[in-house]
């Protein structure tokens, strides 16, 4: 967004406000039968503001949401923020226990609960002591307060706290090395920095230029940046997002079809259940515009197919939770069919975006040497939330945030990503770091050594594999150690095999050499990303 109104603004908040008062009925979501304009979503946000400020609930107080997509979500969003409250949506696909964690550990005071949470919810909630109100979004199964009437209940008047662009707006969990997730806290200025493109001053390239008119298909999770960005980023845009509670490729090719989609953000796992829907030859592609695309590398071969079907400009974008998202793009023009040494790459620093690369004393190394990738701009998370020891040892002094993934930087400023420094996995777009699911595996009594690791998948990139030393006399079988984990961790994060060996590789000093574990399963892969 180019105008004086993004410009102006300190938080998407204002930006929100301003549409509201410019183009009202513009609708703004679109979900199912219902549509939702910009002065809907405007008075709707300061009711659930001013209902919220009834509960108490002020700056720096977090609330959460736990539930699939829905526009409400934002209308909640929004209402928090214009009190100083933060939103904290929460991953659905977790389980039980590991959903306690996270309303726990935000300290969240109100939690939203959208339909098929309310048993979950009810589950943990004596191993959630800071919760103290809990609101149903279209949730026929929770008999508590239903939000539409609760927030009709408060006046649609503007709250008088005023939103700052240093002011945390957002928290978000991520996977934790140590097997507990973080809250990477975000600010209104990172978010709307993120979203605007101008925070630099510099142009927007082309396919982030916001065309009114456009409609973008909101098909990824909220609990993710991708998610919750993609519909900061129509609202900052002024433009329309129909929302899909969750990934369906039936869903989407309907709405791409009938819908007039002109942009969709999609994981490369999600693209290619696309693709091979028995419908796709039969869409319409006429009107898309952009398929922006990430999380995970993306096969040429599975390129070519998509380029060749969909017809319209692919971007791959690079980023992260911690840097609200996006910070490195390969444009349209980069991808081509028959292949490219710059399509191996993620693309170029966005306007306002350092990248540099650097050693393990944290010197920068020349053009085509592998380090760790570092970045620093206005996008960058506040810190990690209650967590100032982690945070120290991602952002230094400087401002610049390890990334955690290893690559190079060519003459040209093109970023390849080659390995990554942490032992991350990442699985249909969603990551999982070993130590999250070895805590789980090492639970089960009969388990005396365990380690986790990814291997390549055609289907979702990477999968969880496990390799597990058994205690002396007992036997154990694959399906009974991942029907254990079930019942601890997410499904996604659960091993889809499991290697029963005698000893796990270990260093002198005890560590566990997950390479020498890793090596069988990417011989003649040239990158150990999938």
């Amino acid at each position: 967004m180019g105008d004086s109104t993004a410009l102006a603004a300190e938080s998407f908040c204002d930006v929100v406000r301003e549409h509201a008062r410019t183009q009202g009925d513009v609708i703004a979501f679109t979900y199912g039968q219902e549509d939702i304009t910009f002065a809907e979503l405007d008075e709707g946000a300061d009711r659930v503001a001013n209902g919220l400020a009834a509960l108490g609930i002020g700056p720096g107080d977090r609330v959460a949401f736990l539930g699939k997509n829905h526009p409400l979500y934002f209308e909640a969003f929004l209402g928090a923020n214009r009190v100083g409250a933060v939103m904290t949506p929460v991953n659905w696909r977790l389980a039980a226990p590991e959903v306690a964690y996270v309303l726990d550990n935000s300290c969240a005071k109100v939690v939203f609960v959208g339909e098929g949470f309310a048993e979950v919810l009810s589950q943990i909630r004596p191993d959630c002591p800071h919760v103290e109100q809990v609101i149903g979004i279209d949730a026929p199964d929770y008999p508590g307060t239903d939000y539409r009437i609760w927030r009709d209940g408060f006046p649609a008047t503007p709250p008088p706290h005023r939103v700052k662009a240093e002011d945390d707006a957002l928290q978000l969990y991520t996977s934790g090395t140590t097997g507990k997730p973080k809250g990477a806290v975000i600010t209104h200025g990172s978010l709307l920095s993120s979203r605007d493109g101008t925070a630099a001053g510099d142009e927007m390239r082309a396919w982030q230029e916001p065309i009114p008119g456009d409609v973008t298909l909101l098909a990824m999770p909220c609990f993710h940046i991708s998610g919750t960005g993609t519909g900061i980023g129509t609202l900052v845009a002024g433009t329309n997002s129909i929302v899909l509670p969750e990934y369906d490729p039936t869903k989407a090719l309907d709405l791409i079809q009938n819908y007039n989609i002109s942009k969709i953000f999609l994981v490369p796992a999600a693209l290619q259940i696309l693709l091979n829907h028995p419908q796709v030859s039969e869409v319409d592609f006429s009107r898309l515009k952009y398929v922006t695309y990430g999380a995970s590398p993306i096969p040429l071969e599975l390129m070519r197919e998509a380029i060749r079907v969909m017809g319209c400009g692919f971007v791959q974008m690079y980023g992260m939770t911690e840097t609200s998202g996006t910070i490195v793009a390969l444009d349209p023009e980069d991808h081509v069919p028959e292949g490219s040494v710059r399509m191996r790459s993620v693309g170029k620093p966005l306007a306002g975006v350092e990248i540099k690369v650097i050693d393990e004393a944290g010197n920068e190394v020349p053009a085509g040497t592998v380090g760790e990738i570092a970045t620093r701009s206005s996008k960058n998370m506040r810190g990690y939330w209650n967590n100032p020891d982690a945070t120290a040892a991602t952002i230094d002094a400087e401002g610049w945030l390890r990334t955690g993934d290893a690559g190079y930087l060519d003459e040209d400023g093109y970023l390849y990503i080659h390995d990554r420094v942490k032992d991350m996995i990442i699985s249909g777009g969603e990551n999982v770091y070993p130590a999250e699911v070895e805590n789980a595996l090492y639970a089960h009594p009969k388990v005396a050594d365990v380690a986790v690791i990814g291997i390549p998948s055609e289907k979702w990139g990477e999968e969880v594999k496990a390799c597990v030393v058994v205690k002396a006399g007992e036997e154990l079988t694959e399906a009974e150690l991942i029907a254990h984990a079930r019942q601890h961790i997410a499904g996604y994060k659960c091993p889809k095999s499991v290697d029963f060996i005698p000893a796990l590789p270990r260093n002198p000093s005890g560590k566990i050499l997950r390479r020498e574990l890793r090596a069988p399963y990417w011989v003649g892969k040239d990158r150990a990303v999938n």
